[in-house]
């Protein structure tokens, strides 16, 4: 059975299923409540509304539709207003004679426009159109406002910040600060850097496991 669907790739999230929210408040309220079924779809949430500081918490859904949050009860009817009591009847009055309706008022004849001599013959009415602006074509090598800038990208977060605390706190028994997934991202983006020159020496496009610096312990 369905308990909700991903919010970013629509596929179904049953009950019992683990599932995952977003760190930032205002992506969990009534009105937005995201959920997504991998990290992946929290990754691509966070591209979307590119938050600086987030992370994916891993939660679980209720295991039957009892579980669920109860509906909101109904309102009570308002209860039902008395009618006034009828009014006294009106004493009858007299009856008078009817005045003699007034004429109409006779409305003036229109005025018609001169008619044109042959001196002066009308002229034709003109219509003006407006000739629209022209539109810049846009330029090939203009950015685009979507692309994101090579300053976001060195600041973005490359790790699962989540996970990252999770693996420090069930090895050490510690908490982490979150200035640290700034220093390893860092981390990860120079072991990046050194596997794409790697590759940009062989002559190939494509990045491989191989590419990657051997593991220091």
């Amino acid at each position: 059975m369905t308990w909700m669907r991903c919010s970013a790739c629509k596929r179904d999230i049953g009950f019992g299923a683990v599932h995952w929210v977003c760190s930032v408040s205002t992506c969990n309220r009534h009105n937005t409540n995201y959920k997504f079924c991998t990290v992946a779809c929290w990754d691509s949430h966070v591209a979307t509304l590119r938050h600086r500081d987030a992370w994916a918490v891993e939660e679980r859904a209720p295991r039957t539709a009892d579980a669920a949050p109860p509906a909101a009860p109904p309102r009570p009817a308002p209860a039902p207003v008395a009618a006034p009591p009828p009014r006294p009847a009106a004493p009858p009055v007299a009856e008078m004679p009817a005045a003699a309706p007034a004429p109409a008022p006779i409305a003036p004849a229109p005025s018609r426009p001169p008619a044109p001599t042959s001196d002066h013959p009308a002229e034709p009415a003109r219509r003006f159109i407006a000739t629209p602006a022209p539109t810049a074509a846009p330029s090939a090598s203009a950015p685009s406002a979507s692309a994101p800038t090579l300053a976001e990208a060195e600041a973005e977060i490359l790790i699962v910040v989540s996970k990252m605390k999770k693996y420090i706190r069930e090895r050490s028994g510690m908490n982490t600060s979150d200035a640290v997934a700034d220093a390893l991202s860092d981390h990860v983006r120079a072991i990046c850097d050194d596997a794409i020159r790697t590759a940009a020496t062989d002559g190939r496009k494509t990045v491989l496991d191989r590419d990657v610096p051997k593991l220091r312990r």
